[in-house]
């Protein structure tokens, strides 16, 4: 019988603590209506996810972002709303919720950082070998 009460307390808190933690994730304010969304299966495409977010409001982009490599989803995506306002119901609607079969998080997207400046061809040196910094000396 303790146990079992034991159980049912821990069954009730369950709710609260994952509220808190839903709400921790929610605190931080969109500055720009681009939101980032994780989590995605792999084989959702940009129509399924415009199909998702476009009962939020009037959507500009809707992109799945794929390895270039493979051709397959890398699991995340950017949606991009004509308003903060519409972005910020996307992100209160969308949140922890299932698309694909997979639950989703949907975040203020962040600025992209700078690249560092690309290196330019490397010129033969006076002995004639060129370097290459990922492998190498080479002739």
């Amino acid at each position: 019988m303790a146990f079992m009460s034991g159980v049912q307390r821990l069954l009730r808190r369950t709710p609260l603590v994952h509220s808190h933690y839903a709400s921790i994730r929610l605190s931080s304010t969109l500055t720009s209506p681009k939101l980032f969304v994780s989590g995605l299966c792999r084989l959702t495409i940009d129509e399924k996810l415009k199909e998702a977010f476009s009962s939020f409001g009037q959507l500009v982009e809707a992109k799945v972002i794929i390895d270039r490599a493979s051709g397959r989803s890398k699991g995340f995506a950017f949606v991009t709303y004509t308003t903060i306002e519409e972005a910020e119901k996307a992100r209160e609607g969308m949140n922890a919720k299932f698309l694909d079969g997979w639950v989703i998080f949907v975040d203020p997207a962040k600025p992209r950082e700078p690249r560092p400046p690309q290196q330019s061809q490397s010129q033969p040196s006076e002995t004639g070998f060129t370097v290459n910094k990922t492998v190498g000396w080479c002739g």
